[in-house]
């Protein structure tokens, strides 16, 4: 039996992994069907201590990864199919392949919601499609960029573009903002937001070089196509957390994010199951946040009984 399985690989597991290893738990890790989590697909990641030049998003991962692997972290490239976590015995399958363990540890990430528009797939990850203002923004100071959505989310993320960026046209595609009341204010009094209302994406352009040129928008109203050009799209609404597998056994919200329990940012509602990162952080969601996760989960783990 293992003492512990960790399932996810990104900053989260890995950061587990790695503080898991040093404990002499000897960790398991399945990585999921993005090895790496979503932090791969950043081309330059700029605020994660420790490198004032910056680092390519899957190289910070894949040394996370190396560093865990030195201690005597066991990582495995398979996905979780179905987990039985409520017992003290854990057991966790892989396809045909099951496992039993003493501890497990959560952190599986989440994933953007994205429109599946023409041209998004291709320019996303340092080509001018991004899902994270915090993560991105910086790349993008004087130019102007695009931000799609209508709640909280992306009229924070379009208030926090304008201190980077020349403008930020916001599209919505109803006349008013599901965002609160305040944060709907803040956007509409900003003199570098733009609002794009009653519209929606309908394709993201790209340049000769092939980087992010504009966006095509559709007035849902009128049917009218309308090129807005821009440097940057950032898509805004909301992400869904990976905790499918986990339904009916970790205690979740609404949206499926699982829920610590009172005094612990890691500790779930079962004995000996723990959460790290943004299957849990929906305020945060930053690769050294997650990371901070995974080695406050790794240190309960060890030292519970």
């Amino acid at each position: 039996m293992e003492e512990v399985i960790i399932i996810g690989s990104g900053c989260a597991g890995m950061g587990a992994a790695i503080y898991c290893a040093r404990a002499g738990m000897n960790p398991l890790v399945f990585t999921g069907s993005q090895p790496g989590g979503l932090l791969t697909t950043t081309s330059d990641v700029e605020n994660f201590p420790g490198f004032p030049e910056g680092v390519n998003g899957f190289e910070l991962v894949w040394k996370m990864r190396e560093q865990a692997e030195k201690f005597g972290a066991r990582i495995e490239d398979a996905s979780v199919t179905k987990v039985e976590l409520t017992g003290g015995i854990k057991k966790v399958e892989c396809g045909e392949k099951s496992f039993d363990a003493a501890k497990v540890i959560i952190a599986v990430g989440s994933s953007p919601r994205m429109t599946g528009v023409k041209g998004e797939s291709e320019l996303y990850g340092g080509r001018g499609v991004s899902a994270c203002a915090t993560c991105d923004g910086a790349f993008y100071k004087g130019k102007d960029v695009a931000v799609i959505g209508g709640g909280d989310s992306a009229c924070e993320e379009a208030n926090f573009l304008t201190r980077f960026c020349s403008s930020v046209k916001l599209i919505h595609r109803r006349d008013q903002f599901r965002a609160s009341k305040i944060m709907a204010e803040r956007a509409l009094s900003n003199p570098k937001i733009e609002t794009v209302l009653d519209s929606v994406p309908e394709e993201i352009l790209a340049d000769e070089k092939g980087f992010c040129r504009g966006i095509i928008v559709k007035n849902v109203k009128s049917g009218i196509l309308k090129e807005i050009p821009c440097k940057g799209v950032f898509v805004a609404i909301g992400h869904k957390p990976n905790t499918d597998v986990f339904k009916g056994q970790v205690e979740m919200d609404p949206e499926g994010y699982i829920i610590p329990q009172s005094g612990s940012l890691v500790k779930t509602n079962l004995d000996n199951v723990y959460v790290a990162g943004d299957c849990s952080d929906k305020t945060y969601r930053q690769a050294v946040t997650a990371a901070a996760m995974g080695c406050m989960a790794a240190i309960l783990a060890s030292n519970s009984k």
